[in-house]
């Protein structure tokens, strides 16, 4: 059955509480997983400072490199938020997708297609910016046709992703009065998936990768890895170096996906700082903070669903936007800039989670190895290599950073040794 009245929808208070319910359950999963203290509330307290650690040239250049890249990062926020508002207080979106024609599935996805086409041509003179940047303090490695094809994936992707959500909630709400019920069981499975496909299907195309060759750290990971009771079948290089300088590593995937990935940047630091990074993940992988990622994730997404299903609902929002309902191709617009807003007014929650399940991951590596005075070595190599900021603004340290600052790091090192009987590194 097709649904295109201009009526408010039937089931807007069904959708209220499952809003209601399903926002409850996601706050309680985050509230009592999340590990708000990654040491015990025994640990001597230990305060960051950067001018411990650091020093006033390598302070000043991690302050030099934030402040030239803060110009285009916050211009480019700022231009999707202007692009979302009027997207969603305007009926601009309405009507130029409703000067496209074709069946209305076609019309759907050639809509997402050039409103994002729209918005990233604005944006990309804001990421050649930011590339000049990032070459001028050595940290890209990649020319202009590279970069231009690793940012042309990266949109593409975006916009495929956009595209299928976009498409799911036109066609089910052509199909369903309570379409919301199907668009937030699909809205979760579809987040499942995504973390299943994305080591197998996507990080293939930025990077080739390879087995860790053999030999004496190979060795050492594996037997890490074993004591530290984590199936890893294998460690895999990735080929950054191609694009950068930075030194990194991380875990991804689910089950048969799962893998521990280090930068081949990485490599070239002493074995030990190497065998931390790795203990690290190996922390994630434990704590199966993938798998705890995806289904929180899962969850938020259900709860927009819900809440996509309560906004287009709204009269005065679908008079402003010049839309019958959500089963109008024509709303196109208005659900790219609702889905945009929630992204970026959800990154600080987001973060704030993920500062903590990372603080965790870091107390793991220093159990396992217990190692401190390396982990601090580690620490500094990696922020002084990645031009790390040492001491972000508030709203930077909310809306950008997922990971503690390395003086925070340093410090609950410190207060890792001071807790088990050492001496501060």
């Amino acid at each position: 059955m097709t649904r295109t009245t201009t009526g408010t929808p039937p089931g807007i208070r069904a959708a209220g509480w499952a809003l209601a319910a399903l926002g409850a359950v996601t706050l309680a999963v985050v509230a009592f997983t999340t590990p708000w203290r990654a040491l015990p509330p025994t640990a001597p307290p230990v305060v960051p400072d950067p001018a411990r650690d650091f020093t006033p040239d390598q302070i000043a250049r991690s302050e030099s490199f934030d402040a030239v890249l803060s110009a285009p990062a916050y211009l480019s926020l700022g231009l999707t938020l202007v692009a979302a508002g009027i997207l969603v207080s305007t009926p601009l979106g309405a009507r130029l997708v409703g000067r496209l024609r074709g069946p209305w599935w076609l019309r759907v996805l050639l809509g997402v297609l050039v409103l994002s086409v729209a918005v990233e041509i604005l944006r990309w003179p804001l990421g050649m910016w930011s590339e000049i940047h990032l070459r001028e303090f050595g940290l890209s490695t990649q020319d202009w046709p590279a970069w231009s094809a690793d940012r042309i994936k990266n949109i593409g992707i975006r916009t495929g992703l956009i595209a299928i959500m976009v498409l799911a909630v036109v066609a089910l709400a052509r199909r369903y009065r309570r379409w919301w019920i199907p668009a937030a069981v699909g809205a979760f499975a579809l987040t499942m998936v995504a973390s299943f496909a994305y080591p197998v299907l996507i990080e293939p195309l930025f990077n080739d990768f390879t087995p860790l060759p053999a030999g004496q750290l190979r060795d050492d990971l594996l037997t890490m890895a074993s004591r530290d009771g984590v199936p890893v079948e294998d460690v895999l290089v990735a080929d950054a170096s191609r694009r950068t300088t930075t030194l990194n590593a991380y875990v991804s995937g689910l089950g048969a996906t799962r893998r521990i990935v280090v930068y081949d940047t990485l490599l070239k630091a002493p074995a030990d700082e190497v065998e931390l990074v790795v203990a690290h993940e190996l922390g994630h992988a434990k704590a199966d903070d993938v798998l705890y990622g995806t289904l929180v994730g899962g969850l938020g997404a259900a709860c927009g669903a819900c809440l996509l299903y309560l906004a287009t609902s709204w009269q005065p929002l679908r008079r402003r936007t010049g839309i019958a309902s959500a089963a109008d191709p024509k709303a196109v617009g208005l659900i790219m800039g609702l889905l945009s807003l929630t992204a970026v007014l959800s990154s600080p929650a987001q973060n704030l989670v993920s500062r903590h399940i990372e603080a965790r991951a870091d107390a793991h590596a220093l159990d396992l190895t217990r190692d401190p005075v390396a982990f601090t070595a580690m620490q500094k190599r990696l922020s002084v290599t990645n031009i790390s900021d040492l001491s972000p603004d508030a709203f930077e340290y909310a809306l950008y950073v997922s990971h503690p600052t390395a003086p925070q790091r340093i410090a609950m090192a410190r207060s890792w040794a001071l807790l088990n009987g050492m001496r501060e590194p």
